[in-house]
């Protein structure tokens, strides 16, 4: 199992930057898929990113491609969300989450943290 902490949410105007991080414990960390999802207030939770284990492979939401980028630093344990050009329709809870199999299903991460907000304001 592996614990997931994020941090790096904030408040920011439209067209700015903001970079999400993600700490993880125990578990393998560098075996594992890493994904990014977010919630907005009313809606489902939707995958955003995900990232291989080795970092070299991602894949993104077509509603964030181009803006975001997801990375890895497997000797620190932590993945990151660098988010640019953000928009309000980025505003949502950010979570980061641990899995085993190359997919985006959300049942198919076995370990999340806790979200961190993110809002864009216009």
């Amino acid at each position: 199992q592996v614990q997931l902490v994020e941090s790096g949410g904030g408040l920011v105007q439209a067209g700015g930057s903001l970079r999400l991080s993600c700490a993880a414990s125990g578990g393998t960390f560098s075996s594992s898929v890493m994904g990014w999802f977010r919630q907005a207030p009313g809606k489902e939770r939707e995958f955003v990113a995900r990232i291989t284990g080795s970092g070299g492979g991602t894949s993104y939401a077509d509603s964030v491609k181009g803006r975001f980028t997801i990375s890895r630093d497997n000797a620190k344990n932590t993945v990151y969300l660098l988010m640019n050009s953000l928009k309000p329709g980025d505003t949502a809870v950010y979570y980061c989450a641990a899995g085993r199999i190359w997919v985006a299903t959300m049942s198919a991460y076995n370990d999340w943290g806790q979200g961190t907000q993110v809002t864009v304001s216009s």
